[in-house]
């Protein structure tokens, strides 16, 4: 599977919880959940359910997990017009948390990962399938924010880029 990470990030490095409830992700002082619900237009949501059609697994860091599965996991079809197909991929497909704290997961479809994250990640990604996507889980790889507010993300290549034959 191909690693992809889909991340909503604000121009001042807000990635928190984007959901519709306010207190849904406080940490840092941050009182504006839902910070993205709404803003986006028609164009915006199909590209989201698209995305969210691709993916064949999902890897989640704990707290991003515990986001989506107290939202996404309870919801049916009905609760979420438009929002069909994310709700069918989060629901029916494998979803992978990197983790040292969840022992025993309530959502189904849900395997925590071993300590030894590097090999357990590359192990997923030379499975067979389209996408393993990473949504939100800013620490899952290594990040960081110095004192004026600067985030630095580091990604690591798993080797050159292959291009198709033009």
């Amino acid at each position: 599977m191909k690693l992809t990470t889909m991340t909503q990030v604000t121009i001042d490095g807000v990635m928190q919880g984007n959901g519709g409830a306010s207190e849904e992700d406080r940490r840092n002082g941050f009182d504006r959940g839902g910070w993205a619900l709404g803003k986006g237009d028609d164009e915006t949501k199909a590209y989201i359910n698209q995305t969210y059609r691709r993916a064949d697994a999902f890897l989640f860091g704990r707290r991003t997990y515990e986001l989506f599965a107290g939202s996404w996991g309870s919801l049916t079809v009905q609760d979420v017009p438009g929002w069909e197909p994310v709700m069918r991929a989060l629901n029916t497909r494998p979803k992978y948390v990197a983790s040292t704290t969840l022992a025993d997961p309530a959502w189904p479809g849900t395997e925590v990962l071993p300590d030894d994250l590097a090999t357990a990640v590359a192990d997923l990604k030379a499975k067979p399938g389209g996408e393993l996507q990473v949504h939100g889980s800013g620490t899952l790889v290594e990040s960081r924010v110095d004192g004026n507010g600067v985030t630095i993300q580091v990604f690591r290549p798993a080797g050159r880029p292959q291009y198709p034959t033009p």
